[in-house]
This record gives structure tokens, sequence and C-alpha cells, in this order.
């Protein structure tokens, strides 16, 4: 069995080369999101409503990713005389029936069995329509950095380790879900958890994390940076740095950019709340297993979007096309990014004026992440020249992206790096 992390070079090469056009001709997007909380953790939602309004809102796959988890066993949470939770009783009750809602007095609390993920599959699960996968967030941190890492289709849950910086604290969650997965024979991949968080994760930090292949270049939380914040860099900047850097040392072995929500507030809706329906990630794959979903993602058989819907992302050799479903009265901005294999490899540190390095990402040349074309319009493709090492599109809409982190954010869709293979 081939695992991700230790798969040969050659393999990964196929894959990035390979046509999904002609890996799979009956396949299809799925729409899912890997990164999402609920009362089993932090969220403010019982696991069935929040899965609920997912399923409701078009969505043919999610996880459920609470912090160090895999929503098993028995669990009962207190609802306070006034809260978010107590009056989301009501809203439980009417949505699936007072027969299915567990309750028992403890004083004058009222407590509530939360429902496992078995038993929530069983009551919204549908073939064809809706999948829900086992996930969890091992949720760590080095000194004060927090250190997040998404493991997604679980067999069982995995302890947060403490390494001896980031990187290793990062390298020891991904090697115990590859372990988990070398053992199991179960497909399941780890991601990285919004890196600007607490500003905690470099580029250069990723790039030369071993065995993993996916980060959040977008999350929906509004405490993550995604834009950085002015000084740092953001995350799709980040993005073009760890491609630049791991690709130089590894060639042929990309890094992914997810879109997630990274939901937990299901009750009031704000750009200040992290609420569901930010960001997500439509997969190609013939079947909706998660199997499927997760050859699909290693493929880089994907995109992530925050609203741009795509009609192919169609990937040769040596050229990337783009075509985009028209909404009425949208007007789009495709741009190809890309590095060159010639790129100028200095980098300095951020410096603050007390004079002491940020330990954070370093700046590095213009020639990282630059814009290789531009086009207006619905359609485009890139034909590449010679010396790219990887071409990816970024698609920017004009319209504005409901509930946002700004009253300026429009939607937007990231395909993921085409590599320039030999």
């Amino acid at each position: 069995m081939l695992i991700l992390g230790i798969l040969p070079e050659t393999t990964f090469r196929a894959a990035a080369a390979l046509s999904p056009a002609a890996a799979a001709p009956t396949s299809r997007y799925w729409k899912g999101n890997l990164h999402t909380h609920t009362l089993w953790s932090d969220g403010d939602d019982f696991p069935e409503m929040v899965a609920d309004w997912y399923k409701a809102h078009g969505y043919h796959f999610l996880a459920l990713s609470d912090h160090n988890l895999i929503q098993e066993g028995e669990k009962w949470v207190r609802l306070p005389p006034a809260s978010d939770k107590k009056a989301s009783l009501s809203s439980y009750r009417m949505k699936f029936g007072a027969g299915w809602v567990e309750t028992r007095e403890v004083g004058t609390n009222t407590e509530v069995r939360l429902k496992t993920l078995g038993e929530i599959r069983k009551l919204l699960e549908e073939r064809g329509k809706f999948l829900m996968i086992p996930a969890s967030e091992i949720t760590s941190n080095y000194k004060v950095w927090p250190v997040h890492v998404n493991a997604t289709n679980l067999r069982y849950p995995i302890p947060a380790s403490t390494g001896t910086n980031v990187l290793d604290t990062m390298q020891r969650s991904v090697d115990a879900v590859l372990f988990q997965r070398r053992t199991t024979g179960q497909a399941m991949i780890p991601h990285i958890n919004h890196p600007n968080f607490g500003w905690s994760i470099t580029a250069e930090d990723l790039a030369d994390l071993r065995g993993e292949k996916f980060f959040e270049v977008y999350n929906g939380h509004p405490e993550v940076h995604n834009e950085g914040d002015g000084t740092r860099v953001g995350t799709e900047r980040m993005w073009d740095i760890i491609l630049a850097l791991r690709l130089s040392k590894q060639p042929g072995m990309p890094t992914y950019g997810l879109a997630v929500d990274d939901s937990h507030r299901y009750h009031q809706f704000s750009p200040s709340e992290s609420n569901p329906g930010r960001g997500w990630i439509m997969v190609r794959s013939p079947r909706l297993q998660a199997e499927d979903l997760i050859a699909g993602l290693e493929r880089g058989d994907f995109y992530s979007t925050t609203g741009v819907e795509l009609l192919d992302v169609h990937r040769e050799k040596r050229s990337l096309r783009v075509r985009i479903k028209q909404e009425a009265g949208v007007t789009y901005t495709i741009r190809f990014i890309g590095t060159p294999k010639s790129f100028d490899r200095n980098s300095t540190p951020i410096v603050p004026k007390d004079g002491r390095p940020y330990a954070t990402t370093r700046r590095y040349s213009p020639e990282v992440g630059k814009t290789l074309r531009e086009v207006e319009g619905t359609s485009a493709t890139y034909e590449f020249k010679g010396d790219e090492m990887y071409v990816r599109a970024l698609v920017i809409s004009s319209k504005l992206k409901e509930n946002g982190h700004s009253k300026t954010e429009t939607e937007r869709a990231w395909t993921q790096p085409l590599i320039a293979l030999p």
C-alpha cells in the first residue's frame, strides 16, 4: 500500500501531470467543508443542527473536526438558564423531535446528551447526496504558539503532543496521522490549520514539513489573519513561498491550498463571528465516498472557493485552463500566478522598530508568486513558457462576499498548482 508522505517521487510527478478528465471521465465536483466545530468541543450548537445546516445549504460532505476527539462515547452538556445553548434547545427539539433529544435535570440546569457521529450519520447521511467524514483537530502548542493540525477520515482520535519547536510539534501530529493510515489501511490525510493564527507557523516551517501537502489558504474564522497584518505576510503569499522553497528541494512535491470555515458560531451571523458558509472545497471524484474524495484531494483535483463556481479546471502537462460559471451581473479576473525556476532565493527577516526579528515568514523576492498572466472574463488558459516551477490560478469576482470578513471582501476561487515537469 502506498502511504502519503512516503510515496516515491515519480508517483507525485505522475499525479501532478495527470489530467483529471483523463483520470476519471465520469467524475463530478462535490462540495464540502473539512473544518467544523460543535458542542462536542467549542462550537455553540448541537452536531446534528450543524450538519443539517450544511446539508440544507447544498454541501455534499462534511467533517466535524472538534478538538482532540471524534464524536464517540457519552457526553452531556450543561445548558445554563440563560444562554445561546439554552435557546438552541427549543430549535433542536423542533427540528428533530422531542423523542430524539435526551435531557436530564441537574440542580437548576438542564443537561443534553450529545449524539455520537454514528447516530448522526444514520440520521442525516444519504448515499450519493450527503456524507459525513470522521475528523479531529489535533490541537497542540509550542510554548505560546498554537499548532493545530486537522486529520480527516480518522479511525480513532490522536492525542496532541508537543515537540522541540513549532515545526517538530507539527511533524509529530502529521506523523501520527500517517502512522494511523499505514497501520489501518484507511485513506486519511492531515492538513495544517490557519498558519497565521497566533502568528505561529511560517512558510519555512511548512516547506520543511515531511509527508504533508495541504494547508488552509483561506480560513473563515475572523481571528486567523488570512490577509496578514501589513508587516507579516498573508496566507496566499505564504503559499507561493512554500511552493518555491519546497519545489526547489523536492521537485514534484506540491502544497495544496484549502478553503474552510472553521465554524463555531451558528446563532449570530456577522463578520466578527466564526460562521459557516465562508469557505469550502470542490473535489472532483467519481463517487461521494471518503476514499474517493481523498484520492481527488491528493491528486490536486479540486479547487477552493468562497463563492465563485468553476465549471472546469483542466490540467495538462504544460497548460492550465479555467472556466467559470457565469453569474448575472458579475465580472471575473483570472490571474495566473507562479514562480520561475531561476527565482532569487535570498530572503530577509522582518525586523520591527526594536531591532529584534519577528519569528515569522521572511521576505522574499517579488519573483516568488508573481502574476504571469491576467485575463478578464470567464475562461482562460495558461501555456507554460519553460521557466515556471508551477502555475496556479486565482479567480477574483466583483461580487461582494456575503457575511465576509469585511465590507470589501469579494468572492474568490483558487485552483491547485500545476507543477512543471520535465
